[in-house]
């Protein structure tokens, strides 16, 4: 058991999970209109996609490669709908909860699967693990000692998800500081984003 595989996996989590990119904005957004909770499990959603990427790149799994390579065209254009849904609905949406008591879990396992599903329409994810894999000399780990592809896998999900929750809680904390009014415009900012990285997704299909 080598605990280098295990920060070297760690590191791989957060550099996967810290680019602001369509699933950073979304849970921002969940984070300023429901809590820090929200924000959390929206994150925890998209960690687990990045695991289940990350697994297949590991042991190289031909077929589901092929499968999310050869298919991803149609993930994207998937993907794209779906945010540029989620850019109206956020740019229309009205108020913020003040949540003095707790989520629903209902509302906290549909935060989950949105961003866990919105992750996987993009499985070029899995050709960025591989470079990362290689490049971390982490190739051919499936082969070896499984308690090390473990580490690597729980390292990647705990750096990324370590990544999420600094972020929700910082939103949250920044949440409590700023009016009414900023938050709608952050909310607008937001649906405006997402309705961009959604054309964005549909526009690189052309290139």
């Amino acid at each position: 058991m080598d605990m280098n595989v295990f920060f070297k996996g760690l590191l791989l989590g957060l550099i996967i999970a810290v680019p602001v990119g369509p699933i950073g904005v979304l849970c921002i957004r969940k984070a300023l209109r429901y809590g820090r909770l929200s924000g959390f499990f929206s994150g925890l959603g998209a960690a687990t996609a990045d695991l289940i990427y990350a697994l297949t790149a590991a042991f190289g799994l031909g077929l589901v490669s092929d499968i999310f390579l050869k298919g991803h065209i149609w993930f994207q254009i998937a993907g794209g709908g779906f945010l540029c849904y989620l850019g109206c609905k956020t740019f229309f949406a009205t108020g913020f909860e003040d949540h003095k008591t707790a989520p629903a879990s209902t509302s906290l396992v549909s935060d989950f699967f949105s961003t866990f599903l919105l992750t996987l329409t993009n499985p070029l994810t899995i050709l960025a693990f591989f470079a990362m894999f290689a490049s971390f000399g982490l190739s051919g780990i499936a082969e070896e000692k499984k308690p090390n592809l473990l580490l690597l896998l729980f390292g990647i999900f705990l750096g990324s998800s370590f990544w999420w929750l600094l972020l929700s809680e910082g939103i949250a904390f920044c949440r409590k500081k700023m009016g009414r009014n900023l938050l709608h415009w952050v909310n607008r900012t937001a649906g405006i984003a997402l309705f961009l990285f959604g054309l964005l997704s549909w526009a690189s299909l052309a290139f």
